[in-house]
């Protein structure tokens, strides 16, 4: 595979901006070991090489085991994430595969049962964020280091 445009210099103002939100997406109320779950799963679904060796990393660095790793992409048939992680994961997999799900309303219930009203916006937009950063690594073809 051949990486393509480098899209931090082709275009450093919108750069600055989607640095800018992933570093608002950190300060918001998402525990930071529940956000890498999330930024790996959708990163999963979206085939991001470089996403997922990324937070893969960091995720690691943040205390992550390696058997719930190995697991999350089959997060449902394991009994190694909690309630609240299994509802931050359905609805990251819902809002990435959208015009599958449409967001259904048991995975809207699940989020709000574990989560509140501004966690659910603010996993959102984290969810959000992770998918612009995959769409930019899958289409510019940027390769893990």
């Amino acid at each position: 595979m051949q990486t393509r445009t480098d899209f931090y210099t082709a275009s450093p103002d919108a750069m600055k901006a989607m640095r800018a939100l992933e570093a608002a997406v950190g300060k918001l109320s998402i525990e930071l070991p529940l956000l890498e779950l999330v930024r790996l799963r959708v990163s999963q679904i979206n085939g991001c090489a470089f996403c997922l060796d990324m937070h893969t990393a960091d995720a690691r660095k943040g205390g992550e085991t390696e058997r719930r790793l190995y697991t999350l992409s089959a997060w449902r048939e394991t009994p190694f994430f909690t309630p609240r992680e299994r509802a931050a994961l359905a609805w990251a997999e819902s809002l990435t595969l959208l015009s599958q799900t449409h967001a259904p309303d048991e995975d809207y219930n699940a989020l709000a049962a574990e989560f509140s009203a501004q966690e659910q916006v603010d996993l959102s937009v984290a969810i959000s964020t992770i998918n612009s950063w995959n769409r930019l690594a899958v289409g510019f073809r940027k390769m893990p280091k």
